[in-house]
């Protein structure tokens, strides 16, 4: 027999050895069967299920969504960013880092900045790196102060910040007691080589005070009268900005009055009311820029790209000079050209040229990029918050950090007139950088108090992490291994 016959009658005598279901014997006429039953037959009868095209099935091409790419693509990894930005730390992570940064950047390039200047003063080499580390170390110490406070106690200190802050800068006019520094006298001398700066605080002292001030006030639903908005408020700054002004620094009372600004825009203050006390500012600026030949040729010098030939715009020019040499990557750490005697205050005012003409473009790129985390680190934690307090002294340092590093930046690009303002935390000058960091410890504090962020850092300390992971151990037997 040929093997395909053979092949046939195995296959017959298989089928003929499988028992037949029940459901195969034809039903009564008119009696329904179960569904189970009518199923059974159906399938043990030969029926054949109908089939479903290829790849439209679980698993096949048709019900898969298209990928743009490995991961999920842009969209997955910008829903990624969202999701780790709205975590309750974020902000307090983001704070933390970004100023500590700004900090650490800026010794460096203070040492690399100021070695020229320190040998040309036969001093040596570390001598204003020396001086701002014991300054950065000291301000680590009040930010971490700070930081640990709660914000009962930083209302408490308010006013008595103030009164101090007052008090030193009248003292700073009296003759004998008060230094004067590059033509501006608002500097009181601490013995050997230390200086102290009291204006640098009064920016520390309106916020507090101000936002304790505004925060009563709402609280009491006095905010809608424009007297209560503004009483003692706008006396109480234009005292302390006559008192700048009477030392000559316009720098300093610029920044003030940003952080006035600031503050009546957080407690909503209505367009002409904002645009009457603009105006008045902008009228008394206008009359010290006019009155005085220095600070209008400051303003001559915006925008220039040479020295004019009787040596004018100097600063300016060459802090250009600096920037357009640095190229990408700049000419390396240390190799500064400028430094050499060109640019006048290489470590202070225009530390950030400097940064530019050694670290190049990234660099700079890098140092506003830590600047902008920071102020919208600032601005989610004012906008988060339901203490009033809170969002009006955050909303102040927010406006105090990124509006005098806008103007220092702006001057060294040549867009905005020179004000002799130092760049937060980077530039050299300790009687800057302390209250700046105890102003970042304050948002810190801020941070730490939201209910989110404070249930998250309390999952976090050892001693709940070892309850929590004690609760997932199942209990064992004493005689279990």
């Amino acid at each position: 027999m040929p093997a395909d016959e053979r092949f046939a009658v195995r296959r017959e005598s298989a089928r003929a050895s499988v028992p037949r279901p029940l459901a195969t014997a034809p039903a009564p006429a008119g009696v329904p069967l179960p569904p189970g039953l009518a199923l059974r037959g159906r399938l043990a009868t030969g029926a054949r299920r109908p089939e479903t095209p290829r790849g439209s099935g679980r698993g096949g091409s048709g019900s898969r969504t298209p990928r743009t790419g490995r991961g999920g693509g842009p969209r997955r990894a910008y829903e990624r960013a969202r999701r780790a930005w709205d975590r309750p730390l974020t902000a307090y992570y983001v704070i933390l880092g970004s100023s500590l940064l700004i900090t650490v950047l800026g010794l460096v390039m203070v040492y690399s900045a100021s070695m020229i200047k320190a040998l040309d003063i036969s001093k040596p080499a570390t001598y204003f790196f020396g001086k701002q580390f014991l300054a950065a170390v000291i301000g680590g110490g009040l930010m971490l102060i700070a930081a640990r406070m709660p914000v009962k106690l930083h209302r408490g200190l308010a006013y008595p910040i103030l009164m101090v802050t007052v008090f030193l800068m009248v003292l700073v006019q009296v003759p004998g007691i008060g230094m004067s520094v590059n033509g501006n006298q608002n500097w009181l001398y601490l013995g050997g080589p230390f200086q102290l700066q009291p204006s640098e605080f009064g920016k520390l002292a309106l916020i507090l005070w101000g936002a304790d001030l505004l925060a009563r006030k709402q609280d009491k639903r006095l905010l809608t009268q424009w007297k209560h908005m503004l009483v003692p408020l706008v006396p109480v700054a234009f005292m302390l900005l006559g008192l700048i002004m009477l030392g000559g620094d316009m720098g300093t009372a610029i920044i003030l009055t940003a952080i006035l600004f600031g503050l009546l825009w957080l407690a909503g203050a209505p367009t002409r009311l904002f645009a009457g006390v603009l105006g008045f500012a902008v009228v008394i600026g206008f009359v010290l820029i006019r009155t005085s030949p220095n600070r209008m040729s400051r303003l001559a010098c915006m925008g220039v790209s040479e020295p004019d030939p009787e040596g004018g715009c100097w600063q300016a020019a060459h802090g250009i000079y600096a920037l357009a040499s640095g190229g990408w990557f700049g000419s390396g750490l240390g190799a500064s050209v400028e430094k050499w005697g060109q640019l006048p205050e290489p470590h202070t005012d225009f530390i950030f040229a400097i940064t530019g003409e050694e670290l190049g473009l990234a660099g700079t790129l890098s140092v506003l990029a830590l600047f902008a985390a920071l102020g919208y680190a600032g601005i989610r934690v004012a906008g988060r918050t339901e203490d009033p307090f809170v969002r009006y002294a955050a909303g102040g340092v927010t406006t105090w950090i990124t509006a005098q590093a806008v103007i220092n930046i702006g001057a060294v690009l040549g867009l905005l007139p020179i004000a002799g303002v130092p760049l937060p935390l980077f530039s050299y000058g300790g009687s800057a950088l302390l209250p700046t960091m105890f102003a970042v410890g304050l948002m810190i504090a801020f941070a730490r108090e939201d209910p989110a962020a404070k249930a998250a850092l309390a999952m976090r300390k050892p001693g709940v992490r070892w309850k929590t992971m004690r609760r997932r151990v199942k209990k064992r037997s004493s005689g279990e291994r």
